[in-house]
């Protein structure tokens, strides 16, 4: 019983998701598009779709050739309430694939370790059901889901950018903030970023100083959730 999970480039991988979802007995079939692997006509006998991260724009099909496809794979697989599980771009995909609209974010990029709010359709969600009111995640983006999906229910905001999780249906989930970065895939990403981030005034070794000590958290709550994700998935 496997997930496909889809990645957009060699700095966002799985990561600590690649170690949660086999904890509760579902493997990974990783799909590197950008490597020139390409993606399944279907999601043949996978039991989920996983979507992680990357620099491409949701609204713009041309910014990588494996976009289109991947957004019909995301439709294919709502349509047929197979779980998914979208990070970062892959919750923008999963926004711009179900009717919803991605920009470019009008307050700049979030960047770092942040707090999320929790609202109260999560208390009723099967995966948020439990978390803390204000948990912390990293930031890493620099667009942002504008409009939810028509179908779409709000789990989680921030005051910079208020769609920061939702549920497309009943198994399709959207998480604009990652939850499965290590140190070492948080600093590859100061380091790449380094430009970009001195250009807001932003040092990417205070970044780094006071991202990396809230991993250990984020492990634990968020852990759990992704373990519940691959249990709902192996119920179908």
């Amino acid at each position: 019983m496997t997930a496909l999970v889809i990645t957009h480039t060699e700095s966002e991988d799985p990561g600590l998701i690649g170690t949660w979802l086999p904890e509760a007995g579902l493997g990974l079939s990783v799909v590197e598009p950008w490597r020139g692997d390409p993606l399944p006509d279907d999601l043949g006998s996978h039991e989920a779709l996983v979507v992680m991260g990357g620099p491409q724009q949701a609204y713009d099909d041309g910014s990588a050739p494996w976009l289109r496809r991947t957004k019909e794979l995301i439709r294919t697989a709502v349509a047929q309430s197979v779980p998914v599980l979208g990070v970062c771009l892959g919750a923008q995909l999963l926004a711009e694939a179900t009717g919803g609209q991605v920009t470019p974010g009008e307050h700049g990029p979030e960047l770092g370790a942040k707090l999320v709010a929790k609202r109260d359709a999560a208390g009723a969600d099967p995966l948020f059901w439990d978390l803390p009111l204000s948990p912390v995640v990293v930031q890493w983006h620099w667009d942002a889901v504008t409009d939810l999906p028509p179908a779409a229910t709000l789990l989680m905001s921030s005051p910079t950018y208020p769609n920061q999780a939702f549920r497309v249906g009943d198994k399709a989930w959207g998480l604009q903030f990652h939850i499965e970065t290590d140190a070492a895939m948080v600093g590859r990403w100061a380091a790449h970023n380094a430009p970009e981030l001195e250009e807001l005034g932003l040092d990417p070794a205070e970044v780094l100083e006071r991202t990396v000590p809230e991993i250990p958290e984020i492990e634990e709550v968020w852990g759990e959730v992704v373990r519940r994700f691959a249990r709902l998935a192996l119920e179908r």
